[in-house]
């Protein structure tokens, strides 16, 4: 916490300088004031990043006239409260996190602010823009690639200029591993991912008698459901739990798995060609059927309502043999091979169809499920589970291609610190979470030779959402002067030491291809911000900001 408490100093010491010089708001009462502000955020033990960060946000937004407070939560609730009570938070901290299909730029562009997900899904802030959305849908079907480039980048400024969230940093994913229990040359480093992926999962190989990889979640699951993924820690189980058509290889770019051999047979059919002798984690066959089932699940009544935008392009699938299933698109699409073949679990028919046969009658969705023991036919099979505390999975011998590892053993550890000193210990082999100090665990490295540290700039970001469903983070030109009042190259050296960079956009400079040159360069500018509250009717009167004249404030303080 020391290097919190200087760069804390070398921010106020900041702020006050440009509290002398940024001139007042005109003069007038203005409407009503603004309401004490609540960031939620995750509890300072669990992500001491994020709450440092929404510590910086405060005080940058107290220059402002705002009233704000940092509320930490465990993130369990924080991720019911956010997902499941849309209208009940102000703001609240979240993340974007790297997953192998999102090399592709078509989920991070089209689902986080399709209005259509508002209710359920991505687009939890409630962001509405029909202009917006024209670029959002012609990129996903645009094939030429550069023009597709081109479009992307449009979206990008467009977020720039509206500020549905206020992006913070691109973090870099700072992992370590005990190079004397894995042999250094199979851990595999994604890009924009790290060394915690599937191909270190399914190759790391083991050299001495220890055959487990032992790691660590900084939070709890929520469920290990193929149809519902709550967030990163339950993702990294259903990518190895249940298997894909295609997966996003180390470079980024997709490739047939599940699916031996992919085939664009026009713009709109594609045909994917099983694997001979795939099976479930039960023992029964992998079918055509199953795999026609697990692409029309998701939009059986919308009971998948995280899944449905990714095949909500499929106009028909259908098997044409016993090996072969054919796909029929409303229209042709760029990004399917990596946003729906690469992201979609294949889950099996007898487990799955009466599970949402049943739901039908009911108004939960198939995210409330639990399955008691998952089935699956990826490379690994539940062996147990408690989400608060551990999950063990099973190297699955009858895979096409077996992990090297027996078992991955995942442990719920909520304190960073204690999480670093269970690697330096030996009591974990693979530190997959760490939310600390990266320069600690640099140390820790310098004092153990068997400790390998790698960092990798994630193709994910940290930001904070406003809650576009209530005043006064419905005024696009608000968010603007929150964001231009953001000072990201101070979160990055305080509350991430350095081992992040300034984010404002939805395509992380890892994904080099598709990052607009120049996007992320915005300034913190504290005169600026007044400026554009002024310029939208906002009044600052005795150190408090209030609304334009005759708004008035509809929401009791949190």
């Amino acid at each position: 916490m020391r290097s919190f408490a200087l760069s804390r100093r070398l921010f106020l010491s900041s702020v006050a300088v440009a509290a002398l010089t940024a001139p007042a708001f005109a003069a007038g009462s203005g409407g009503d004031p603004i309401r004490k502000l609540v960031i939620l955020s995750a509890a300072q033990a669990s992500d001491p990043q994020e709450f440092q960060a929404a510590q910086l946000l405060a005080q940058a937004w107290r220059q402002l006239g705002l009233d704000i407070e940092v509320r930490g939560m465990p993130r369990p609730q924080l991720a019911d409260l956010v997902w499941y009570s849309r209208d009940k938070w102000d703001m609240t901290m979240w993340r974007m996190v790297g997953r192998p299909e999102r090399s592709d730029p078509d989920e991070f562009a089209y689902n986080l602010f399709n209005p259509e997900t508002a209710a359920n899904g991505y687009d939890f802030i409630g962001y509405m823009n029909p202009d917006y959305m024209k670029i959002a849908e012609a990129q996903r079907a645009e094939l030429d690639l550069e023009k597709r480039k081109a479009l992307i980048y449009e979206a990008q400024d467009t977020i720039s200029k509206d500020q549905p969230y206020i992006f913070l940093v691109y973090p870099k994913n700072v992992l370590a591993y005990d190079k004397n229990v894995w042999k250094k040359e199979t851990v595999v480093e994604q890009s924009g991912i790290g060394i915690r992926c599937f191909w270190t999962l399914l190759r790391a190989e083991p050299i001495s008698a220890q055959k487990d990889m032992i790691c660590n979640a900084a939070e709890a699951m929520l469920a290990i459901n193929p149809l519902y993924i709550s967030g990163a820690i339950d993702s990294w189980v259903t990518e190895i739990v249940w298997d894909r058509l295609m997966r996003m290889g180390p470079d980024g770019l997709p490739i047939p798995w599940a699916a031996e051999k992919v085939v664009q047979v026009d713009p709109s059919t594609i045909d994917c060609v099983l694997r001979p002798g795939q099976k479930w984690h039960d023992g029964k066959p992998l079918t055509v059927d199953d795999v026609v089932f697990s692409f029309k699940a998701p939009a059986m009544a919308d009971k998948s309502p995280m899944y449905k935008p990714f095949v909500a392009n499929i106009a028909d699938v259908a098997s044409t043999d016993e090996r072969t299933v054919r796909f029929k698109l409303k229209t042709p699409s760029a990004a399917f091979a990596s946003s729906t073949l690469a992201k979609i679990n294949l889950i099996p028919k007898h487990v799955w169809e009466p599970i949402l046969t049943d739901l039908m009658t009911k108004k939960e969705n198939a995210e409330t499920v639990q399955e008691p023991t998952p089935i699956g036919s990826g490379p690994f099979k539940v062996s147990r589970f408690k989400l608060q505390e551990e999950i063990v999975l099973e190297a699955n011998a009858d895979y096409w291609e077996r992990p090297r590892m027996d078992r991955w053993i995942m442990r719920i550890i909520t304190n960073t610190s204690a999480a670093m000193g269970m690697l330096s210990k030996g009591e974990i082999n693979f530190l997959t979470d760490y939310r600390g100090d990266p320069k600690l665990l640099l140390d820790l490295a310098k004092q153990s030779s068997n400790i390998e540290v790698v960092a990798t700039i994630d193709m994910g970001f940290r930001f904070l959402a406003p809650n576009e469903r209530r005043a006064p983070f419905s005024d696009a030109a608000f968010r603007r002067a929150l964001s231009i009042a953001t000072n990201r190259q101070l979160m990055a050296a305080a509350a991430w030491s350095g081992f992040a960079v300034p984010a404002n956009s939805i395509i992380s400079p890892a994904l080099k291809f598709w990052s607009k040159p120049g996007i992320d360069d915005i300034k913190v500018d504290m005169e600026a911000a007044k400026k554009v509250l002024k310029d939208a009717g906002y009044v600052l009167a005795d150190g408090k900001l209030h609304y334009p004249e005759g708004v008035k404030e509809t929401l009791a303080a949190n």
